[in-house]
């Protein structure tokens, strides 16, 4: 069984529920605390093993090249100033993978970056993550689900219960009765058409079959190219894939300003040197 080395990462998305913050910068660059969201998307990729990153992007992206690449100015300075902890903490960010870099073209929908790096990962599984979604769990997610495939070989979606009155922002998965292999994926159900609470999110675990599946699928919902509907014709093929939850953290959105709020705070509270005093401002501010 092959070993998963490559990862396909959807950054060609506009961010329009942040603007005007992604007027001239992309989402992914807004800032967790002091690192940007994709850096740690990248960080928990290399974590699993993860050697090349290929970045699926557009025309207003170049700032995403510039972050995972040297800036000699900025090392120098760091250098002349002594302050060596922070040169070493810049310069490790370009080490940290092989990064490759693809345009998106085709149709709107999150199928498209698949398609558009595919000759990249061709006859090999891959994982594909969103640029925009995070896990912040104690063993890093994509980790759990790379030890899973290779004790397995399952293809896999990550997973996480939600409120029953938020399955209809969501991809709702039905698994069958006592196993999490996947029988459906019901996109955006009503309340009381839903199958589960469990939504999937922006980790799965791909192969070449999918990507086949993906290049004759027409477009579904809203005109757009959606993986799920490929991993629901795989299904439907007699394949095997199977809904994975988290252990030990949960899945952070960041794509709209409450959500990414949120992040912000779940990730400054759990810091050693900021943590304590963020929790102190915070009561603080309530008590007002």
């Amino acid at each position: 069984m092959q070993k998963i080395k490559k990862a396909i990462v959807a950054v060609a998305g506009s961010g329009t529920r942040l603007l005007p913050a992604t007027k001239s910068m992309p989402k992914e660059m807004l800032p967790i605390v002091d690192k940007p969201i994709i850096q740690l998307v990248v960080e928990e990729l290399v974590a699993a093993g993860i050697e090349d990153i290929i970045l699926v992007t557009k025309w207003d992206k170049k700032p995403l090249e510039d972050h995972f690449d040297y800036n000699w100015a900025l090392i120098d300075d760091l250098k002349k100033a002594g302050k060596d902890k922070l040169m070493e903490e810049v310069k490790k960010i370009a080490n940290l993978a092989n990064f490759i870099y693809v345009r998106q073209k085709g149709p709107y929908g999150n199928g498209t970056p698949v398609l558009s790096a595919a000759s990249i990962v061709k006859n090999e599984p891959f994982m594909f993550v969103w640029g925009d979604d995070l896990v912040k769990a104690k063993v890093p997610f994509a980790k759990q689900m790379v030890d899973d495939y290779n004790k397995t070989g399952h293809l896999m979606i990550g997973v996480q219960e939600v409120k029953k009155e938020e399955v209809v922002r969501y991809g709702i998965v039905k698994v069958k009765k006592g196993s999490m292999q996947i029988q459906d994926i019901v996109e955006k159900p009503s309340v009381k058409e839903a199958p589960s609470r469990l939504a999937d999110f922006g980790r799965m675990i791909l192969s070449q079959e999918i990507v086949d599946i993906l290049k004759n699928t027409a477009l579904g919902k809203g005109n757009e190219l959606w993986i799920v509907d490929a991993i629901k014709q795989y299904v439907k093929q007699g394949g095997k894939f199977y809904a994975k939850k988290v252990q030990g953290g949960e899945w952070l959105t960041t794509g709209d300003p409450l959500n990414y709020m949120k992040t912000i705070l779940e990730y400054a509270f759990d810091r050693d040197d900021i943590g304590p005093e963020i929790k102190k401002f915070a009561k603080d501010l309530l008590k007002k």
